[in-house]
């Protein structure tokens, strides 16, 4: 008999490292039915018969969030034999909010508290008996990092699933509020489930907008319950959501008073808070991730001694890509007698352009396991709290930095992320944003040209990351002065982990998923544009003769890029390079990896290395540092791969919006080229004064004067706003 096993918790409980622990290799990765939410299942290890179901993390189960609708969905429809909930034991108070309404669904639950060594390490006690007696289920002590105590509540969670056994509802209300819930348990008992009675009643009680999904009302039902809200809310003198919150940690509060015992005085600081001092403080907190990220890019991508990423790739691109492998096949056709035209499209077209690009694989790997690790450690979540202050200022929500930040690894996930955020506004604006931070995908651009050109500066590298931010700001202050952005941003909300050491299964797995999907698009997006690119590069009209051609200038690929390389040859794109670049751009919307494969075929090597190498010295010749910075900005920040515009298609649900939101970023992405090449050329002297600088020059001016006009106001602001001045 199968049994299954809902794994439900806050984020940065822990949740993943358990769900990692309990199932280890034997997991399944999906999308839920009609929305783009990840679903993570797993077999228990030692265990065919038992499944877990790894729920997104949530605070609650009321219906804010993409990810709450959907565990909660999961939760009341498909009804699991048990619930694991996993409870951060350094935070223990705002972790049971989660818990109590858990236990309000009837299935049977088992809570595993987590972090218990970070808890004993704080001195503090948790009395998992006294625990156990309030919430009136099991509760087991764990730590999913080492690993103890983790198959107990797993095989705890089974044992209650085969039991059938559910807690009672210990979560009591005040007498008015019990004296409503029970009339509204007797006039819906008929429709629903009564295992959930209690929990349909809280939710028809706290009028929770989605509850029509599961239980239809009638008119009379509705006239009859509505009543009996109104008079506790008068009572009270508070709306039923709030009510019901306010007593849910009232009830938390009594518990943890029982069960738990804090060290010394409640104002004393946890290690925790006081690095947090030092890394969230209002003066520091930026230039110490500024100084993080300098240092992450200079282990990855950097041109010193201490550039692990740049020593790998150095290796892949002069050794594996340089000589072996390309003296490989050349040995297999030269002993085939392969015809030359074959023999092109293998070893210029395939290994040359997918090499190109594969070569980068170590500093793009290196440069995941360290943002891996700043994940797990606990840091991504200050940084988000750091640049929540900073976003809100420019009329961001603070909730818009965690898709920016999954975007770091790559745009799809950045962009669906963004469905977190409630306010339609808010999540729109982030959308058209996201696909400025730089991407996996995007890092082999920065390599490239930081390292032919710059010598492989780390300031360089840091930049890129930098002018992402300076791109979602200057857009943010912008476009929320527009009515259609309008208004204050959603409030953020979010849970500061406590830190600790990084789980290496956890490290490695993120890196590897990450890594591995950067190299499934090498081996078949870019394979099949390589082969495309080798041809159109290879052949032409000669002598009014279709054929192969020596000169790639004169080649199909020359041909259609010069016929638009006008466009660009404002921001430096200009001479020999000029439809190079052209084209280059052009195939990065199929994957942005595309951008240095297709200079690895436009220039006819089969490797590209860091230190000396053909193409390095090609493309050092052919752009100036001014050009260079000029391209990488704008293939940068201009529209995203084919498969990050669909995912924008699909979180906006609107074709207008869509088409907007790409043109936005192409023509974000061609001012600030433009305003770079023009007017820092003229300050280096590459550039002399003339149309297109005074275009730049009032370009600056008009996206000055964007960032300094007064905003639209909303009604109801500018109606609080005249309220003020009126009382003042």
């Amino acid at each position: 008999m199968e049994i299954k096993i809902a794994l439900a918790g806050n984020p940065n409980s822990g949740k993943t490292t358990l769900f990692n622990n309990l199932t280890g290799s034997r997991q399944r990765v999906g999308n839920w039915p009609g929305v783009t939410v990840e679903k993570k299942e797993g077999t228990l290890k030692g265990h065919n018969e038992v499944t877990i179901q790894d729920l997104p993390g949530i605070y609650s189960l009321s219906p804010y969030s993409l990810e709450e609708v959907v565990s909660r969905n999961y939760l009341v429809k498909e009804k699991p034999d048990a619930i694991l909930n996993i409870v951060d034991g350094t935070n223990i108070e705002r972790n049971l909010y989660l818990t109590t309404q858990l236990l309000e669904l009837g299935i049977p639950m088992v809570v595993a508290v987590n972090m218990m060594d970070l808890v004993e390490r704080n001195g503090d006690k948790i009395d998992i008996s006294k625990l156990s007696q309030e919430l009136d289920c099991p509760v087991i002590e764990i730590s999913a990092l080492k690993g103890k105590g983790t198959k107990e509540a797993a095989l705890k969670a089974v044992e209650v699933a085969k039991s059938h056994h559910a807690a009672k509802i210990s979560q009591t209300y005040t007498k008015d509020i019990e004296t409503t819930l029970k009339k509204i348990e007797a006039v819906i008992e008929n429709q629903v489930n009564h295992t959930m009675l209690r929990w349909y009643a809280v939710k028809v009680f706290e009028r929770d907008e989605r509850i029509d999904e599961f239980i239809k009302l009638d008119t009379a039902q509705k006239s009859q319950i509505e009543p009996w809200i109104q008079s506790v809310e008068e009572k009270i003198d508070d709306d039923s959501e709030s009510i019901i919150t306010s007593q849910r940690y009232d009830f938390i509060t009594k518990i943890v008073a029982h069960a738990v015992k804090k060290k010394g005085s409640k104002h004393e600081l946890s290690i925790s808070d006081k690095i947090d001092r030092i890394v969230t403080n209002r003066i520091l907190a930026l230039p110490i991730f500024v100084l993080i990220m300098y240092c992450v890019y200079t282990i990855a991508m950097g041109g010193t001694a201490i550039s692990i990423g740049t020593m790998g790739t150095d290796w892949a691109n002069d050794v594996l890509f340089g000589e072996i492998v390309p003296n490989f096949f050349e040995g297999i056709l030269t002993s085939l007698h392969v015809n030359d035209v074959l023999s092109g499209l293998i070893m210029d077209g395939i290994v040359g352009g997918v090499g190109a690009v594969l070569g980068f694989v170590p500093q793009i790997l290196v440069l995941f396991l360290l943002l891996s690790i700043m994940e797990d450690v606990g840091y991504m979540s200050r940084v988000a709290f750091i640049m929540d202050r900073i976003f809100r200022r420019f009329g961001l929500s603070g909730k818009s930095f965690i898709p920016m930040l999954v975007a770091t690894g790559c745009g799809v996930p950045g962009i669906m992320a963004s469905r977190t955020i409630e306010q339609d506004r808010d999540r729109k604006m982030t959308i058209m944003t996201t696909g400025f931070i730089p991407c996996g995908a995007k890092m082999p651009i920065i390599g490239l040209f930081a390292g032919a050109v710059f010598g492989g500066s780390s300031l360089v590298a840091t930049s890129a990351f930098v002018i992402g931010i300076a791109a979602v700001v200057i857009s943010g202050i912008m476009l929320k002065k527009f009515k259609a952005f309008a208004g204050e941003p959603a409030p953020f909300v979010m849970e500061l982990p406590a830190y600790h050491l990084p789980s290496a299964g956890n490290v490695l797995r993120a890196t590897w998923e990450r890594g591995w999907s950067f190299i499934k698009r090498a081996g078949t997006i870019i394979l099949l544009s390589s082969i495309v690119l080798w041809f159109l590069q290879g052949f032409g009209f000669t002598d009014g003769q279709f054929g192969m051609v020596e000169d790639n200038n004169t080649s199909l690929l020359a041909s259609l890029g010069s016929a638009i390389a006008w466009i660009f040859a404002p921001l430096g794109w200009v001479g020999d390079m000029a439809w190079k670049a052209t084209v280059a751009t052009f195939t990065g919307l199929i994957a942005k990896e595309e951008v240095v494969n297709t200079f690895g075929v436009l220039y006819n090597f089969s490797e590209v290395s860091e230190e000396g190498n053909e193409i390095w010295t090609l493309i050092a010749h052919d752009f100036t540092p001014i050009a260079a910075y000029s391209f990488m900005i704008f293939n940068l920040l201009c529209a995203p791969c084919f498969a990050a515009m669909g995912a924008i298609r699909r979180e906006m649900n609107n074709k207008t919006w869509t088409v907007a939101s790409i043109a936005y970023m192409c023509v974000f992405a061609y001012v600030s080229s433009l305003i770079v090449y023009q007017l820092g050329g003229l300050l280096l002297g590459e550039v002399s004064f003339g149309f297109w600088t005074i275009i730049a020059l009032a370009l600056l001016i008009l996206i000055l004067y964007l960032l300094f006009r007064p905003g639209y106001k909303p009604k109801s602001e500018a109606l609080k706003i005249n309220q003020i001045q009126a009382v003042k």
